[in-house]
């Protein structure tokens, strides 16, 4: 992959919105370009901790499993999203698996010259601690969710989220999650059961707030939504 294609992907990265052209040309320096066929994991949960991975085109999914060998689902990556988001920041071990859903091309980063050129240029460390900032707080919200409502508040919560960072709107009124999610899936990302997802989905489909296609996408009537949460 040639140098302008990795600045592109690069430059989607929200980490480094606030980047110059030049800021973001060290780290150009720095990037590889991998392929990973699907099925194969890209790391697993307590891998030595080396690199940063952006996608530039497919899908991954990153999870954990608890202590009975449940699987619990920590986000779906696609193309732009950065993963792991504490890899700059921490030392250690990876704290999930990445498992490849669809094949997939991403630009990697080690840590190792990433914290080199972060040394070199401590105006690029300023301006990432502000975006993973916004990031902290993104997290905060989503455990006070976790903590302070009951199944169906989180299972509304989820969908909402899921419209921000997977949605697409297609109307006024409406927004379709362009990707695929089960109702495991749903289920793993926030600790319940499928049945349970099951449910709740179709008491929403029954008061016609949201809808399924016929490939399999939830189509929402947003504000609907976000209204069940104060009835």
């Amino acid at each position: 992959m040639n140098r302008n294609v990795i600045t592109e992907v690069l430059r989607t990265v929200p980490l480094f919105k606030e980047l110059t052209s030049n800021e973001l040309e060290e780290i150009v320096n720095i990037a590889q370009y991998r392929q990973y066929k699907k099925g194969t994991h890209v790391f697993m949960q307590e891998d030595p901790l080396e690199n940063v991975y952006f996608i530039y085109k497919g899908k991954v999914k990153i999870y954990k499993n608890d202590i009975n060998g449940k699987e619990q689902i920590v986000t779906v990556q696609k193309d732009g999203d950065m993963f792991p988001h504490v890899g700059f920041f921490r030392k250690g071990n990876y704290p999930a698996y990445a498992l490849v859903q669809e094949n997939t091309n991403a630009v990697v980063i080690s840590i190792s010259h990433f914290e080199n050129l972060l040394l070199q240029h401590p105006q690029v460390c300023i301006k990432l601690f502000r975006v993973m900032g916004e990031k902290i707080v993104d997290l905060q919200n989503r455990l006070e969710a976790q903590i302070l409502n009951n199944t169906y508040e989180q299972i509304i919560k989820l969908i909402m989220r899921l419209c921000n960072t997977d949605g697409r709107k297609i109307s006024d009124a409406k927004i379709i999650i362009t990707t695929q999610f089960t109702n495991k899936d749903l289920a793993n990302m926030i600790g319940t059961t499928r049945e349970t997802v099951s449910r709740t989905l179709t008491k929403l489909k029954k008061k016609e707030i949201i809808e399924v296609n016929e490939q399999g996408n939830i189509i929402v009537d947003f504000e609907s939504l976000e209204e069940e949460l104060f009835i």
